[in-house]
């Protein structure tokens, strides 16, 4: 590379650069961007949700720079660091530093997680490493190369589970890499590198594949989630030239092994997610991995064209122009767009974070309406004593498991929900950026999140509104004994309900008996025996157990049994 091409790309990654740090100071974090940094606060082998390669960024940055910068720092420069691998791949088959510079700035995607913190930004930095190695090993069948590859292999594990998809691509791609005494050393090692994350699977009873398989895709298909994530993987590429560079990719020859790798995972990846929208609502940025081989193959293409057409590059620069534009936005929001759903959540969260401060001080704080707003208040007022009270009626997250829940049982804190509390008259209500906030001060929480519920001796086909006898065994985690009595202000109930989609809220009963009675010392489990009435409805439903304690609506304290309801 010239002297002149080395000083042109030294700059526009300079610049690249300030552009992103200025956007991570100035930017709110968006809501995960929070999430994952209470994640950071409490560094493990692995969380409900994702590896923990993003806390581990988020930790370090935040040891170098405080606030927003030190969340986002090391997805700067990783991405930094990425583009310069990028260039080093895509130059050794046409060297056109202009084209790789405007290219890559057109794509709406790429900006996106040049400086946001997800699990996917250290993904986008590893697998990009290991197209760039891999390159390397196909060429020559080595140790070293063997070696690193291992290594970057377990990184893009401990970054997010896509990881797998790229490994399976690549092999279908190129079957004979089987063959290969070496191969089998990278799945090793990076499978013993792996281990502690798999323990750590183990010992918590599996939560990332029970999210994954079966939490988050149960719910009725749309055919919206099909035709939604077609129209998102046009735009992310750039609204005005998607359409245009996805035929270029598609029209990339693949004259070497390298190259064909490249394009089977690219359409491999956007073939997945194609079919599995027909299962569940599929999100645009899923498909991030897909998009360092589509950047390759369509830079391949269009620096081979005897000439660019002018109309073509005239789109790109106006792919710039619009996407620059977003950038502004996103640090000077304009009345109007905050209604957008892509946009409203980098806007207003610090001041509601801060104005709910203002009004309960440093007391412990507990919220119903899902991780969000919780995290954002946690990062914003630099604190962990703030809870995401998950409901039966939502999914589990990271909170039913982090030891918050534990330091605020039978302590005092603030309640706070979007919605009333039906169940206490003694609350107050403050009107925010968010809308009108409800607060109920608790004297001693009483809460049983992590209490667990199973279920024996029960049939999973039965007849529609019968009843059926089963045993629960009720076991509790915590530190202290647990009782069901009703004796105090704060009541509790055992209830049952059955359920057919993530989110449908069902009906919920108390089960039948006498239980309350019944104490649970630490560690220790307890069955009960009652009487549990089946739907009148045959279909095939997830049958829930729930702990409800007052004033929150219930906690999800069992997996969503499967049970098949029939004509009698």
């Amino acid at each position: 590379m010239s002297d002149r091409s080395t000083r042109t790309l030294f700059y526009f990654l300079l610049i690249w650069l300030a552009v992103n740090l200025i956007q991570s100071i100035f930017s709110e974090l968006h809501y995960d961007e929070t999430y994952y940094w209470v994640f950071s606060q409490f560094l493990d082998w692995g969380y409900y949700d994702h590896p923990p390669m993003v806390a581990l960024f988020i930790k370090m940055g935040s040891f170098l720079m405080p606030g927003a910068l030190g969340v986002r720092f090391f997805s700067v420069v990783s991405n930094i660091a990425a583009i310069y691998i990028l260039w080093k791949i895509a130059k050794t088959y046409v060297n056109n530093l202009p084209l790789f510079i405007l290219l890559y700035s057109s794509m709406l995607i790429l900006h996106v997680y040049s400086f946001i913190t997800t699990p996917d930004t250290p993904l986008f930095f590893f697998t990009v490493l290991f197209f760039f190695v891999l390159r390397k090993y196909l060429d020559a069948d080595r140790l070293d190369y063997a070696l690193i590859l291992g290594l970057i292999a377990a990184s893009m594990l401990y970054s997010k589970y896509h990881a797998i998809l790229v490994f399976a691509f690549t092999i279908v791609a190129h079957w004979k890499l089987l063959k290969r005494p070496s191969f089998w050393l990278i799945a090793g090692l990076a499978t013993v590198l792996f281990l502690p994350h798999i323990l750590w699977q183990v010992s918590n009873g599996y939560p990332s594949i029970e999210y994954h398989l079966f939490d988050r895709t149960a719910r009725e298909y749309r055919f919206s989630f099909t035709t939604d994530f077609l129209l998102s993987q046009l735009l992310i590429v750039g609204p005005l030239t998607g359409i245009f560079l996805y035929y270029y990719v598609y029209r990339q020859k693949t004259p070497d092994v390298f190259l064909r790798i490249l394009k089977v995972n690219c359409f491999g990846f956007l073939l997945f997610f194609f079919l599995s929208s027909f299962k569940s609502r599929i999100e645009a940025h899923w498909t991030l991995l897909a998009f360092i081989p589509f950047f390759i193959l369509a830079y391949l293409y269009l620096a081979r064209l005897p000439q660019i057409p002018v109309w073509f590059k005239r789109l790109l620069y106006a792919n710039i122009g619009l996407i620059v534009l977003i950038r502004i936005i996103l640090i000077f929001p304009v009345p109007g767009l905050s209604r957008i759903k892509g946009l409203k959540q980098f806007w207003g969260k610090e001041t509601f974070a801060k104005q709910l401060h203002d009004v309960i001080g440093d007391e412990r704080l507990i919220m119903d309406n899902g991780f969000q707003e919780i995290s954002n208040y946690n990062f914003v007022n630099q604190t962990v004593k703030g809870f995401a009270y998950n409901t039966r009626y939502y999914r589990k997250t990271q909170y039913d498991y982090w030891p918050i829940e534990d330091s605020l049982r039978n302590q005092q804190a603030y309640f706070a929900s979007f919605k009333r509390h039906n169940e206490t008259s003694q609350q107050d209500s403050i009107e925010t950026n968010r809308g009108r906030l409800y607060l109920t001060y608790i004297d001693s929480v009483r809460t049983y999140q992590k209490v667990a519920i199973s279920v024996k001796n029960m049939e999973k086909r039965v007849g529609a509104g019968t009843l059926q006898r089963v045993d629960l065994e009720v076991y509790n985690p915590y530190a202290d004994t647990i009782s069901f009595s009703n004796a105090g202000k704060w009541k509790c109930f055992i209830e049952y309900g059955f359920t057919q989609q993530i989110y449908d809220q069902g009906n919920f009963t108390e089960i039948p008996g006498d239980y309350r009675h019944v104490r649970i010392p630490p560690g220790e489990t307890a069955t009960l025996s009652t009487t549990l009435r089946m739907p009148e409805v045959p279909d095939d439903y997830r049958l829930i157990f729930s702990i409800r304690t007052t004033p929150f609506a219930g906690s999800r304290n069992s997996k969503k049994i499967p049970i098949t309801i029939v004509n009698n």
